[in-house]
């Protein structure tokens, strides 16, 4: 059974950044569609960035493009989501996800526990 361990989250004040990690066992991210999600109070929990499972090409949500990078380091099995120029609007509890598809959430069997990231002044 893959377990996935978030770490990373925090306050920071708007403008500033953040890398999220997730380490894996049980099983090699590398083979598998992975990816962060971000739900926010009172919204669905929706795609930020994912690794597609069928070539590892990388796929980010508007909202993410050119502000977040998400990589993969195969040798430690952790996948992260660097984060700059963060706004107010990118608080919520981050996940990351392994086993699904096109960054849509309902796709994935196995999810962290979650990180809050709270962006205010």
């Amino acid at each position: 059974q893959p377990q996935l361990v978030e770490s990373g989250g925090g306050l920071v004040q708007p403008g500033g950044s953040l890398t999220l990690s997730c380490a894996a066992t049980g099983a090699t991210l590398a083979y598998y569609g992975t990816g962060w999600f971000r739900q926010a109070p009172g919204k669905e929990r929706e795609g930020v960035s994912c690794f597609s499972h069928r070539d590892s090409s990388t796929s980010y949500a508007d909202s993410a493009k050119g502000r977040f990078t998400i990589s993969r380091d195969n040798a430690k099995n952790t996948l992260y989501l660097q984060m700059n120029s963060l706004q107010p609007e990118d608080t919520g509890i981050y996940y990351c996800a392994l086993g699904g598809y096109d960054c849509s959430a309902e796709t994935y069997d196995y999810w962290g526990q979650g990180t809050q990231v709270t962006v205010s002044s």
